[in-house]
């Protein structure tokens, strides 16, 4: 079984689902989903994390496509929106990362600061 993202009108996820493999029975399913919900459709792949394949195979569309996400059709790739205004988009994970390397431990990102914060339990 495939997985598919249907998109608003600026490519923004609206809801993912899980489908028939694409060209099953000799029909493009992105594009038959798309019509029957009357959105864009495109297929995602839960096995691609940050432009990596978990099991070694062809990396696609960077992410897993998830509600609120974003579909950049220049790069045929989904991503989450930033978290916070100062984290930084990396090109070739698609994936926005905080200015800082985070350090090992429980920690939270402080945007007043633009620092790390320890988390005490």
């Amino acid at each position: 079984m495939a997985h598919y993202a249907l998109l608003d009108d600026n490519n923004i996820v609206t809801e993912v689902f899980v489908g028939k493999n694409e060209n099953e029975d000799g029909i493009n399913w992105e594009e038959w989903y798309g019509d029957f919900r009357g959105q864009k459709c495109k297929q995602t792949s839960y096995n691609t994390h940050e432009g990596q394949h978990h099991n070694g195979g062809t990396p696609f569309r960077k992410n897993y496509a998830g509600v609120g996400f974003y579909y950049d059709e220049e790069r045929d790739a989904f991503y989450m929106p930033s978290p916070f205004l100062s984290w930084v988009f990396n090109e070739e994970k698609c994936i926005f990362e905080a200015p800082l390397e985070k350090p090992v431990g429980l920690y939270d990102w402080d945007e007043d600061s633009l620092s790390w914060k320890e988390i005490i339990v």
